[in-house]
């Protein structure tokens, strides 16, 4: 429910900045190392996503420092990723380019009323197999988008990502191409060579400068970026036209979900590594929507929380907001006072830093990790990745859930067990006294056993080993005690598809042979159910049981078999007619005397 009081904890406060009168010189040093990291990768991520480097340089400084001041995280740096580029590029060429300012505001209010309706928790339940063959798929589809740029040549339009960049290597002039893969060259040296030099020297933005300046000594004709606005445009709403509204909407869920899960996954990994404390989920959701709105009235791109630059705030030693925004102001700076030599960068230069981009956003810790654990774990790591280069990236999200699903469905059918006990003695009490069982009981016959548990949470006082007094007792119907009564107790968790196994598995350890099969209950009419409506009924009851057994009172169920025919017929009761058990060494409730007009089967 939205209250005030809630919506009050979404909006910035006070204690925001409560450290920031110890830590502010080293957020101001972390934000322009954070600014100066961005500056070529806002550039890379604007021109891969097709939308242009301006609106990657704009979406960095508008929504940074939007997403900075109302953010859920005081460490989280957002603006364009590979991940957002990867999402926009097919978007502009179905769409145009003019489409991306309604996208982006529309996705922004998705991921806004995500966070107000408290949904930010929500997202953290993907399975990390998911998030990862995602990530490994998203890195493979920048590193194939830079292959045009690599050769200097165009992809055929309207490929996806794998075909095309075959295309273009195959049809490469390599005259030209020679050229770009030098640059490129040069610019994958540096990165991989500066670090080990130092730590602190900004490798992406050295090895950008260098690469400018080579070619610029050199003479060496290549693509650049071209002209950029100096100034920022003025702040307009896109026009709504309702068609269009209705063709964009599922490209903006699609951006609002990536959004909304890379966002949480950055402030996760940043709330991990700085001592800034936990990060608020809702209220992260409500930046980063706020900021994808604001991206898209100045011009921009659709924005998230960057874990590369939120990694590298952390570093730099930042420990309030003020990074963050330091971050925007100092590419706010970049965009009036240097779009001149900006302009200048080659394209090649930019393509390189986005390959070593994409080969760092791979963990190969993680995935030895997930390909070495389980089998499911690796084949919805495995399958996620190859959906994802493949064929669509929501699509890739959606079936690696769905298969996750199913693997951890199995893997909770397959982890019920069936424990012999002992026999309780009977309880005190004179026979037939209903007051020696609870007062209702939910039962479960499973051909020759009764499951049952206390609904109201308390066995009766009369009672003082709770379920195994009650299976015990509709055992022996009356103190008739059947010879041959074992009782079992049935531990681990349960869902809907696991009667079958604890059926099997009662079997298995109480040596039958017979099949436990659940009958159904009576249909309305007083008539029996179809045998096919039978098998789905006896399905429903006995994953009803299951987990009533389990969640009313947090104990394990029971259940209690007669192997043998002996003194089971002894027993009447109003019930026995009506009973769907069927021989005569079936533990019946229904014609238990003690409990005949208190016990209620289920039926669910």
């Amino acid at each position: 429910m939205i209250t005030i009081g809630r919506l009050g904890r979404l909006l910035p406060q006070r204690s925001d900045y409560t450290d920031l009168r110890r830590s502010w010189r080293a957020d101001l040093l972390a934000g322009v190392t954070v600014g100066v990291v961005a500056l070529p990768l806002a550039l890379a991520f604007g021109i891969s996503s097709g939308v242009g480097a301006a609106a990657g340089l704009i979406t960095a400084v508008v929504a940074g420092l939007v997403a900075a001041v109302f953010g859920g995280s005081s460490v989280q740096v957002s603006g364009p990723t590979g991940a957002m580029a990867v999402v926009l590029a097919p978007i502009v060429a179905m769409h145009g380019l003019g489409s991306i300012a309604l996208v982006t505001v529309l996705a922004g209010l998705l991921v806004l009323l995500a966070g107000v309706t408290g949904l930010g928790r929500a997202v953290t339940f993907i399975p990390w197999p998911v998030i990862e063959g995602f990530t490994l798929g998203i890195a493979a589809i920048i590193f194939l988008q830079q292959i045009p740029a690599a050769f200097a040549a165009g992809g055929p339009p309207g490929e996806r990502t794998l075909p095309a960049a075959w295309h273009v290597v195959t049809h490469a002039d390599w005259s030209e191409a020679v050229k770009s893969l030098g640059v490129i060259a040069f610019v994958v040296a540096l990165m991989v060579a500066l670090p080990r030099i130092h730590r602190a020297i900004p490798e992406s933005l050295a090895a950008v400068v260098g690469a400018t300046v080579a070619v610029g000594v050199l003479g060496i004709s290549v693509a650049t970026i071209g002209e950029l606005p100096s100034h920022l445009p003025a702040p307009m709403l896109p026009q709504i036209v309702p068609g269009a509204l209705r063709d964009l909407f599922g490209a903006a869920l699609a951006i609002a979900a990536l959004a909304a899960i890379e966002s949480l996954l950055s402030a996760r990994v940043a709330a991990t590594m700085a001592p800034t404390g936990p990060y608020d989920p809702d209220r992260e959701l409500v930046g980063q929507g706020l900021a994808s709105v604001a991206s898209g009235a100045f011009g921009g791109m659709p924005a998230t929380g960057a874990i590369a630059r939120t990694a590298v705030n952390v570093r730099s030693g930042a420990r309030t907001r003020l990074a963050a925004v330091v971050h925007s102001v100092v590419l706010l700076g970049v965009v009036y006072l240097a779009t001149g030599p900006v302009a200048a960068i080659p394209l090649a230069a930019l393509s390189g830093v986005l390959m070593v981009t994409s080969f760092r956003m791979i963990s190969r810790s993680t995935m030895r990790k997930i390909l070495t654990s389980t089998r499911s774990d690796a084949t919805t790591f495995v399958l996620t990745a190859v959906v994802t280069v493949c064929f669509d990236l929501i699509e890739a999200v959606q079936i690696g859930i769905l298969v996750a699903a199913f693997f951890a469905l199995r893997s909770v059918a397959r982890r019920s067990s069936v424990v012999r006990e002992e026999l309780p003695p009977p309880p005190p009490g004179r026979r037939g006294d209903r007051a020696a069982a609870p007062r209702r009981c939910h039962v479960l016959r499973c051909g020759r056993t009764d499951l049952e548990c206390d609904r109201r949470r308390r066995p009766s006082p009369h009672i003082g080993r709770d379920h195994p007094d009650v299976a015990a007792r509709h055992a022996r119907c009356d103190g008739r005690e059947y010879p041959g009564t074992d009782l079992y107790r049935v531990g681990g968790p349960r869902h809907h598809r696991d009667h079958q196994g604890c059926a099997s598995r009662t079997q298995r350890v109480a040596g039958q042979r017979r099949s436990v099969r659940i009958p159904a209950p009576r249909a309305a009419s007083g008539g029996h159910p179809r045998r096919g409506d039978r098998s789905r009924q006896d399905a429903r009851a006995a994953s009803t049981a299951l987990s009533q057994a389990a969640d009313h009172d947090g104990s394990r169920p029971v259940i209690a078999i007669t192997r043998s025919s002996r003194g089971a017929s002894s027993g009447t009761g109003t019930g026995a007619s009506n009973s769907p058990s069927t021989g005569p060494s079936a533990v019946n409730a229904a014609r238990c005397p003690c409990t005949a007009a208190s016990v209620s089967p289920s039926t669910s």
